[in-house]
């Protein structure tokens, strides 16, 4: 059976990437999806499928700007919500499922209005504020990592973070353990956070021994104002770097690296597990309840990557985990292993099954209302 899928997702690529896994499964099944977001969720739509339609909603958080731009967040929210009825009254979702982040706020506000089948996907082990609120006025919340902190009242499943195709298709791809010729290393920052990264990673670089500085290749992803200089400390020490903003092919350089240095964000961790690489994780430590540290511990303790705080982070313990790692093929390659044995490759489509359910078993819809036509 077929259906209308409305996804509501917004803010960063930890939301919108398992936001479009679950369209990209939707779709194969015979499915319509349409995207909810705002102008700043709709910067990461590029890689959803073209039948995907994009609905840009009114929203608004009270984390960002002045005294004047907060005082405007409740009407913005108050008009995404009216906006998003009047859609689903002309176009009526089976399901809605919202993947977090606040420009998810007025499609799952409608639903919730409107008595419609809903769902939220929280990809972190504890629970951002928007999924907070939404959790108990929802069936179910599908959880990413397990177990999630939940509040009194919700329903929580675990089903894993849902990863793109583009990752699935380099699942489990072969690792090259680190030898005597070229190896590469792939750093990813996430949308936040990254400049400490920038610091630090091409100064332990360049604490190396020759022997494996000459040898390396980093694909390394910078703050815009950070691109520059960090060009310049790969080009002074003689290393060959890409350096950008926003890689569009994280799952080839992924599968390419012989270590993975990034944050530990969900979308992120996910992407190690399925297609299997050793990293080194540096929690972001302003995350909210720090969930990155949360996110990061099925790999740590499985042995596939080695965890360093960011207040301990500097160039001379960076450098001598990275010489280790870089140093002991059978180590790495066992991170590896260790790394695809925690994944969970089939998270879009178990997500895929609940949506399912929730749309055509009315028992299913939870019991805080009913389903109406």
């Amino acid at each position: 059976m077929s259906g209308h899928l409305l996804i509501a997702a917004g803010g960063t690529g930890g939301h919108m990437f398992p936001a479009q896994a679950l369209a990209e499964v939707m779709l194969a099944r015979g499915w319509r999806v349409t995207l909810s977001t705002d102008a700043r969720g709709a910067r990461y739509t590029q890689g959803f499928p073209a039948q995907v339609r994009i609905r840009e909603v009114s929203s608004g958080t009270f984390a960002r700007g002045g005294i004047l731009a907060k005082a405007l967040v409740p009407f913005q929210v108050v008009g995404g919500v009216l906006g998003a009825m009047f859609q689903m009254l002309a176009d009526k979702p089976d399901v809605v499922v919202g993947f977090g982040g606040y420009p998810s706020i007025p499609a799952l506000g409608a639903a919730i209005l409107m008595r419609r089948p809903r769902m939220i996907h929280e990809q972190n082990g504890i629970l951002g504020k928007t999924n907070t609120v939404l959790a108990p006025r929802v069936a179910r919340v599908a959880c990413g990592v397990w177990p999630t902190d939940l509040p009194k009242g919700a329903n929580g499943v675990h089903v894993g973070n849902p990863v793109r195709g583009a990752v699935l298709s380099r699942a489990r791809a072969p690792y090259i353990p680190p030898g005597d010729y070229p190896m590469s290393i792939l750093m990813i920052g996430g949308s936040q956070g990254a400049r400490i990264l920038s610091d630090v990673v091409p100064a332990a670089i360049g604490d190396l021994p020759d022997r494996l500085r000459h040898r390396l290749r980093v694909s390394h992803q910078a703050r815009p104002e950070d691109v520059d200089r960090v060009t310049d400390a790969y080009d002074e020490m003689g290393v060959k770097a890409t350096v950008s903003t926003f890689f569009n092919d994280i799952p080839e350089r992924m599968a390419e690296a012989q270590l993975v240095i990034a944050r530990a964000g969900a979308s992120t961790v996910a992407d190690l597990t399925v297609i299997g690489r050793p990293s080194i994780l540096v929690p972001f430590a302003a995350a909210a309840g720090d969930h990155q540290t949360a996110n990061a511990r099925g790999l740590v303790q499985a042995d596939a990557a080695i965890l360093i705080p960011e207040n301990m982070l500097d160039e001379e313990t960076l450098a001598t985990h990275i010489a280790t790692i870089l140093s002991q093929p059978e180590q790495a390659e066992y991170m590896a292993r260790a790394a695809v044995a925690v994944g969970r490759p089939d998270a879009a489509e178990t997500l895929a099954n609940l949506v399912e359910d929730l749309a055509f078993n009315t028992q299913a819809s939870g019991p805080q209302d009913a389903v109406e036509e």
